[in-house]
């Protein structure tokens, strides 16, 4: 039997879109290894008590959720999915043979092939190519209120919901 490909949710702390995106998809499908992780990390912190609230209100948790940096470990990962396009450039500067499987939550919504297997149908993007345009991002809420995480959450679960029609 195969192992299952790996998707990873990308932000810059690891303690909300990140943790937020990984919640929504694993509730949906279990055909994938789903990680998350940070550009800028304090690593091995919780979510912040916002997401945990902005979660509870979708009836999901992520109790064993720890905060950590994307590297080396996260190699093996078959895509990458970044909330802002700074994370597209970091992900390019820092592990620049991650950059044809690294795209961002809107644009792998609107471009993601439906035909294929899963590794062609990254392939065929030409990701490592793309430029990057500015509505390719998921606002951070990091200085805002529970209100703004909420809304970031009803964001999430919208795109995250889409990317799953085109992915799965």
């Amino acid at each position: 039997m195969s192992e299952l490909p790996i998707i990873c949710f990308l932000c810059t702390g690891n303690s909300a879109r990140s943790v937020m995106a990984r919640a929504f998809f694993a509730s949906k499908t279990s055909d994938f290894e789903i990680t998350s992780a940070g550009t800028l990390v304090l690593e091995g912190q919780p979510m912040s008590i916002r997401t945990r609230k902005a979660l509870a209100s979708y009836d999901l948790s992520e109790p064993d959720h720890l905060s950590r940096q994307f590297g080396q470990s996260d190699l093996k990962t078959d895509l990458v999915v970044a909330m802002e396009p700074s994370h597209i450039l970091w992900m390019r500067r820092h592990f620049p043979e991650m950059a044809a499987r690294t795209g961002t939550l809107p644009r792998l919504i609107r471009d993601f092939p439906k035909e294929g297997n899963f590794e062609n149908r990254v392939a065929t993007m030409g990701l490592a190519e793309v430029e990057i345009e500015e509505w390719e991002e998921v606002v951070d809420p990091a200085a805002g209120d529970q209100d703004v995480f909420d809304r970031c959450a009803e964001e999430l679960e919208g795109l995250i919901s889409r990317f799953a029609v085109k992915i799965l």
